[in-house]
């Protein structure tokens, strides 16, 4: 999945607009412009399209962690410069506070079977043996699953 497409995503699933999506970035450490913001959202075949990199996507994420759960008493969390399928569905653990059973609920609102177990493996650290990398389908099926929660 493009970073566009989990930007997009979101963006239905919660009912943002364009200056609460500014928000959202600035609260991640990132001043955009609605302009950009719109040229991030839209499709592929758009002449105005532009790809959102994974700096600016892992902004807008902490921003939403910020949004849903208010702000860490330090500071503004850093955006990694890089972001995988397992970063982008762990921040969106953190922000909708989700244990692994409101996970499992929302795939099984896709009828996407997952056990605990496999789960629990796309959270941990790559060095570890049960490590496993969050393929395109899973991470899709998440954000399907959010969207017929938060969107019925």
């Amino acid at each position: 999945m493009s970073n566009n497409d989990v930007l997009r995503s979101l963006r239905y699933t919660f009912d943002f607009n364009d200056f609460v999506m500014m928000d959202i970035f600035s609260k991640g450490g990132l001043t955009v412009t609605r302009e950009e913001v719109s040229n991030w959202l839209k499709k592929d075949d758009d002449e105005q399209y532009k790809a959102i990199y994974d700096k600016d996507l892992a902004a807008f994420l902490n921003g939403l962690i910020i949004l849903k759960r208010g702000p860490k008493e330090d500071s503004t969390p850093v955006a990694e410069k890089t972001l995988d399928n397992n970063a982008i569905l762990r921040k969106l653990k953190i922000a909708l506070d989700m244990k692994d059973d409101d996970m499992l609920e929302v795939f099984a609102l896709k009828s996407f079977r997952l056990s605990k177990h496999e789960l629990s493996a796309f959270f941990r650290r790559p060095t570890q043996p049960q490590y496993r990398q969050c393929k395109d389908q899973i991470l899709r099926n998440f954000l399907q699953g959010l969207q017929m929660k938060f969107r019925p």
